[in-house]
């Protein structure tokens, strides 16, 4: 049975088009995770103390978050349990109608060892005993790094801030980082006009190794993979420029729709196409 979960809204969690932004959607999300996590009996909630890192998001939005309620209902359940990691899908609805199918992987975190662990036999049995059918979300795919040739490098600024009690960069903060440089890329390119916004509709995000807090910035590469009818789809990820040899602290692959003033998907004009071509 999914643990159910009312996620407070606050009217900073709006972005300029007046719906909740996709990126604090993943903040809801972690919030219904660890009041599932901290509400159970055993060792759930000490998990939480000892460590526990996010590997990885799958979401699909399926429709935009107002303000009229004042909460977001969530369903939460663990759906797969390994020997080093487990992973919970999502359901959430606003006013009754589903808004948001999501799933999230996570691997128990020695903070004392600094390192990766395996799930104790208490904290494995517990998990197991509660797990059901993960949510229906198809798999984006890993980026590659052929879908980065020519992408488009921007500064990533880590705030101190984004940092959560781990003393890592908090896993909802890099949703911030990769929409930062996409909206660069798109800009910068000359597709985002005036009357022609896009939506956020999926979105998978893989994390490869933990940020730290310093004050160079690091890059995040963005470039378009695909431009479909309605649609077009992001591949990026984030390295430290400074190292001769980077490897991506993690990828994002996004995919984004084109819609009216009435919020229906549009088709993308030839001269938006063209530009996104390139």
């Amino acid at each position: 049975m999914p643990f159910h979960y009312r996620v407070p809204k606050r009217f900073v969690d709006l972005n300029v088009g007046g719906h909740v932004d996709h990126g604090v959607v993943i903040d809801y999300l972690q919030e219904a995770r660890t009041e599932f996590l901290l509400s159970a009996s055993g060792p759930m909630p000490a998990m939480l103390d000892s460590g526990v890192l996010v590997t990885g998001h799958q979401v699909e939005y399926l429709g935009p978050i107002g303000y009229d309620a004042a909460v977001v209902d969530a369903e939460v359940w663990v759906d797969q349990v390994g020997g080093a990691r487990f992973s919970i899908s999502y359901r959430l609805s606003d006013g009754g109608t589903p808004v948001v199918r999501a799933r999230t992987f996570l691997t128990p975190y020695d903070l004392a060892g600094g390192g990766l662990r395996r799930l104790t036999g208490p904290e494995r049995d517990q998990l197991a005993a509660v797990v059901d059918d993960p949510v229906d979300i198809t798999p984006l795919g890993k980026v590659r790094p052929a879908d980065l040739t020519g992408a488009h490098p921007a500064a990533c600024r880590v705030r101190w801030a984004d940092l959560d009690s781990y003393r890592h960069v908090n896993n909802v903060k890099f949703f911030d980082y990769f929409a930062q440089a996409r909206w660069e890329l798109l800009a910068g390119a000359g597709p985002l006009q005036p009357g022609e916004p896009w939506l956020v509709v999926r979105q998978d995000l893989s994390y490869l190794s933990p940020l730290d807090f310093r004050r160079e910035p690091y890059q995040v590469r963005t470039a378009v993979v695909r431009v479909g009818s309605t649609s077009l789809e992001c591949a990026a990820d984030i390295i430290d420029p400074l190292h001769p040899e980077p490897k991506p602290y993690a990828t994002a692959r996004t995919v984004l729709v084109q819609v009216d003033d009435a919020g229906r998907p549009k088709p993308v004009a030839g001269d938006l196409r063209g530009a996104l071509d390139a």
